[in-house]
């Protein structure tokens, strides 16, 4: 709908029985919203108390566990006011905004996994030289980069896209993401050439850097010692879940697009949901059950609650 007092308004149409299963809906992502808080900060606040996980590795993964929460708390909100509503509308800036947050937060976890990938080649390859490299000073420029940057070139896009004339205003989808060009009259050829350049410069290009670093990892590890082979495991096996994992949903989003209405409505539900769902909480579990330090606090964590609850039952 076009109300030029109030503004353009678009109506998230990615909903199935959303009048009959509200409720349902809401309890569900509610507790999912809730869990995905706790985990996260569980983890951050484990590595910010503990002197010994004070490493570059530990601070990337709280950073990692941080950008999850700021993730989730783009869409969740939103996402659980539209369940109990009777129209599921947005207005178009507000649904251009959540979209510059929840590709500027996706593409800031590509970049933070690309550190992540830095500092185990450093730490594996180069161990002599690993004080010396990752230093607290570039430990800091890593994290501010990699929020700033894709916050930065996605600005320009955001307000690029902020004066486009609208054609539809019924959104295939439960949030706003690339699905919000398909609204528009016109496709611009300069918007498509900018877009083409974030996504290689913010995604592709981190992509290939984590696959290159992750390949010297391995062939530097097969060549040393068994001590070497373990650490390698250890420690970038984590990684490179999260990364496949995060990948795989990311191709969906963009894919998505490329199909448009030829995507069955409740196969693209049941998809966005994994997104919005399965990776926020896929992070905490894998790095609190496959990071050796971390787990060890967890347990004793899990050791404490347990003692507390059991002596005031008694």
């Amino acid at each position: 709908m076009d109300d030029e007092s109030n503004g353009t308004y678009i109506t998230l149409g990615g909903y199935v029985e959303v009048q009959k299963y509200r409720y349902l809906y809401f309890v569900i992502m509610f507790t999912v919203y809730i869990l995905i808080i706790c985990c996260n900060s569980t983890i951050v606040s484990l590595i910010v108390i503990h002197q010994n996980l004070h490493e570059p590795m530990y601070i990337f993964i709280a950073a990692l566990l941080i950008n999850s929460v700021l993730y989730s708390t783009n869409i969740y909100p939103k996402l659980l006011i539209d369940f109990l509503s009777e129209n599921q509308t947005i207005s178009f800036q507000a649904c251009l905004f959540q979209a510059y947050i929840y590709y500027t937060l996706a593409t800031s976890e590509f970049l933070l996994l690309a550190a992540m990938a830095y500092d185990r080649y450093v730490s594996i390859c180069k161990p002599l030289q690993y004080p010396a490299i990752m230093r607290t000073t570039t430990v800091k420029v890593f994290l501010v980069s990699a929020w700033l940057v894709p916050a930065c070139e996605l600005a320009v896009s955001a307000a690029l896209n902020a004066n486009i004339k609208l054609c539809h205003f019924i959104l295939e989808g439960l949030f706003c993401n690339n699905l919000i060009f398909n609204l528009q009259c016109v496709r611009s050829v300069a918007l498509s050439i900018y877009g083409v350049f974030m996504y290689l410069n913010i995604a592709l290009f981190p992509m290939s850097f984590i696959l290159f670093t992750y390949s010297r990892i391995l062939i530097i590890s097969y060549r040393s010692g068994r001590e070497v082979r373990k650490k390698a495991a250890q420690t970038c096996l984590p990684h490179l879940l999260v990364l496949i994992s995060f990948s795989t949903f990311f191709s969906y989003d963009i894919v998505i697009v490329k199909l448009e209405s030829d995507f069955p409505k409740l196969a693209r539900l049941i998809m966005t949901l994994q997104v919005i769902v399965y990776h926020p909480l896929f992070n905490p579990f894998i790095y609190g059950l496959k990071m050796k330090e971390i787990s060890k606090h967890i347990k004793k964590l899990l050791f404490q609650v347990k003692s507390l609850l059991f002596t005031n039952v008694m």
